[in-house]
Order: structure tokens, then C-alpha cells, then sequence
């Protein structure tokens, strides 16, 4: 069962491949290409200028529109620095909430308020988060509230170009760069390929070169109050469950379900950070709930007993090795530089 429009559907698969459809809108794309040429050459001449910060930047995004896995690289990534003993920060634009202002997301924070993706960043790693419209202004209000954060991570923000960065890190799912057009006629924000400092494939296969990672789902789900239960125990309990999953790809999570060896009785695709405001348990059906963490964090306000099972993600060691040499490179930039910041 799925609540996607047909139409939306039809747009994802013509960018796969450069199709009547996709060949009918190219002529669009050129304008969105050029007005990030045009942007970017702002920056680049200095006529607009990158805001620096006091500590090293890691900018986590993609170039496809869409969901491409970004959420666990950026916990993934807090937890080895936080394994380095550093002091890691995240900053998001909070993508889905129904404010507008800056704020810190706390550890009782609504969704709703913060977005579903900072909410669980915070949930799962614990460090200071904070959103805001300008990323620029959430690293103000995150370093002055927490002067012990000593790098920043950025959910998202490749194109936020007013923000000035060290490392920046693209992240690709299984659909590489699709067609290669750019938006409306592909998926791509911006052309690529465009320098990156790291590329990492969040699937199972990888398009193109870069560092490759491997993600599965727990052998566990996880109730509101943090409690465990194992998926094992629950595929023998033979509950009827009704997995819901409100993220990019949410076949792919019933089908680790499935793999796990779980029986689906229902299954319900919802559009990507959908709120559940809406949304009601069927009466009818005496199923029992599990979904994705970043469902749960929403879901959970209103079905306490829904099970969320965690998703492990784990980059190769290489890329965290890259990383370090980088991060130790930038920071030793800084300590050698007159201003003590970068500016790239």
C-alpha cells in the first residue's frame, strides 16, 4: 500500500533514465543550471561572502533531490568524532517543521517543532542540535550555548553555500546521479560531478567511486520508553504487523524487514517526513506498529506502543582514516593561520 501520488511516481522514474518525459523538461533544467552557476560565481569571486567559524565545519549533503541516507552518515560520523574525543555539534535546517526560528532541539522537543531528523540525531548520539533557516545562524546559537562543541557537523548543506566549510562530504544512495540531468528534468540539485572532499555510497551498489559503507537493520526494535524487543521473538510471536515507513525509500525498509523474517500483514509507504497529525491506527486490525526511528520519533507521541527498529550504518574504515586526515589537516590550518578560520 503506498500514499504516493501517481504523478510523483511517474517524475522518480523518468529520472532514472533521459525518457520523453525527462528529454520534455531539459529545457527547464538549463535554466536551474544556470542560476547555481550564477550563484556559485557569487561566492567564488567574493561579491558574497562564506560566514567562517571558530571551529572545523564537516558539511554532510547530496546532489540528488531526496532522501539519499544522509541522517545515518551524520550520526555515524558524530559517534566516531564523539569515539575521538571530540565535542561534536550538529546543525540542520530542521527540513519538515512548522516553525521558522532558531532554536536548540532539546531531548522532550517536538518534532513537529525541530523536524524529525535533528530529533532523532539528538535522541541517538545525545550532542547539542540546532536548527535554523540560515545554518549559519544555528552554529552562532550552538557554539555560544555549548563552548565545549569543537566541531561543527552540518545535516545537509552542500548548496548552503553562505556557510563556510572544511570537509565536505557527498552522500550517494544506489541511484548515483540518476539521469544526470538537473531538476526538473533529473534529480540533481547542482551539476556533477563538482569538487567534494569524500564521496560515500550509503548502498549496496555503488554507482561510481567512492567509499562504500554497509547498513542493516538491528536484530532488535525499540518501544517509547527504550525498552528492546527482539525481531527474532517477535517474527515467532506471528503478530499481524503493519509496517509504516515515511522516508525516501520505504520499500527498502520492509523489505530488511522481511529479510529479517518478519510477516507483513500491511505496509504503508507515506511521503518522506510526513507528520502522522493525520494518520490513525485501523481499528479493525489488531496489528501491531513498527516502523523506522525517524517514524517513531513523531509516531510515537500519539502510538505509544509502536516498535521502531534502529538502523545500523557503518562506513568502511577507510573513510573514516580520509576523514581524520583531513579533520587533523584542518585544524592544523587553523591553528596556523592569522585568523584562526577557514574560509573555503
Amino acid at each position: 500500500m503506498t500514499a504516493q501520488p501517481a504523478w510523483q511516481r511517474t517524475l522518480l522514474q523518468s529520472w532514472q533514465q533521459r525518457g520523453p518525459l525527462a528529454k520534455a523538461l531539459w529545457p527547464f533544467s538549463l535554466f536551474l543550471g544556470l542560476l547555481v552557476r550564477l550563484r556559485q560565481g557569487l561566492y567564488l569571486s567574493g561579491m558574497r561572502r562564506r560566514e567562517p567559524l571558530p571551529v572545523p565545519v564537516i558539511v554532510v549533503g547530496n546532489v540528488v533531490a531526496g532522501g539519499a541516507g544522509k541522517t545515518p552518515v551524520v550520526i555515524a560520523l558524530v559517534q566516531h568524532l564523539q569515539a575521538r574525543g571530540l565535542h561534536p555539534g550538529v546543525i540542520s535546517r530542521g527540513y519538515g517543521r512548522h516553525t521558522h526560528d532558531c532554536r536548540e532541539v532539546r531531548a522532550d522537543s517536538a518534532p513537529r517543532d525541530v523536524g524529525d531528523e535533528p530529533a532523532l540525531i539528538r535522541r541517538r548520539t545525545g550532542v547539542p542540535v540546532a536548527v535554523a533557516t540560515r545554518r549559519i545562524d544555528a552554529a552562532r546559537v550552538l557554539l555560544q550555548r555549548h563552548p565545549e562543541v569543537d566541531v561543527l557537523v552540518s545535516d545537509d548543506g552542500l548548496q548552503h553555500l553562505a556557510l563556510a566549510r572544511d570537509i565536505e562530504i557527498c552522500v550517494f544512495d544506489d541511484r548515483g546521479i540518476g539521469n544526470g540531468f538537473l531538476l526538473p528534468a533529473g534529480p540533481l540539485r547542482e551539476p556533477w560531478p563538482r569538487p567534494v572532499d569524500l564521496v560515500l555510497h550509503s548502498g549496496a551498489r555503488p554507482a561510481f567511486t567512492g567509499y562504500t559503507s554497509q547498513r542493516a537493520l538491528a536484530t532488535h526494535a525499540l518501544r517509547s520508553d527504550g525498552s528492546r524487543v527482539e525481531l527474532a521473538a517477535l517474527a515467532q510471536s506471528q503478530q499481524p504487523l503493519l509496517a509504516l515507513a515515511a522516508i525516501a525509500q520505504p520499500q527498502a525498509f520492509f523489505a530488511m524487514l522481511q529479510a529479517q523474517g518478519l510477516q507483513l500483514a500491511q505496509t504503508l509507504a507515506l511521503p518522506d517526513h510526513y507528520d502522522f497529525d493525520s494518520w490513525s491506527h485501523p481499528s479493525d486490525k489488531a496489528y501491531t506498529l513498527i516502523c523506522t526511528e525517524k517514524d517513531a520519533v513523531k509516531l510515537w507521541h500519539q502510538h505509544p506502543d509502536a516498535l521502531a527498529v534502529p538502523l545500523d550504518f557503518t562506513p568502511e574504515p577507510a573513510f573514516f582514516a580520509a576523514l581524520d586526515r583531513l579533520l587533523d589537516d584542518a585544524v592544523h590550518a587553523r591553528l596556523s593561520s592569522p585568523h584562526g578560520h577557514s574560509t573555503s
